[in-house]
């Protein structure tokens, strides 16, 4: 992998990880989950965890930095979902 698309790769893992990171923060203030869809959060917690396991294997640190902090963030909006239906 060259520099640039290791650059690219950086930056795409931020944003990805970040984008949770607003609706975390709404979730946990306003317990308000009716909006989100509970199917989807469930695949997509499985698809981030199944990505940090693949990740793990490669040996990647970036990508599996924002794996495991977009499996977390995703993780406790499921939570919330299930507690606060």
């Amino acid at each position: 992998m060259n520099k640039y698309t290791e650059i690219i790769w950086m930056i795409a893992a931020f944003w990805t990880t970040f984008s949770f990171l607003p609706q975390a923060i709404k979730t946990i203030k306003t317990k308000d989950t009716k909006s989100l869809s509970l199917p989807m959060y469930i695949m997509f917690t499985i698809w981030v965890f199944l990505w940090l396991i693949y990740w793990i294997q490669i040996n990647s640190l970036p990508v599996i930095l924002a794996n495991a902090l977009t499996f977390i963030f995703a993780l406790i909006i499921l939570i919330y979902k299930i507690i606060y239906k």
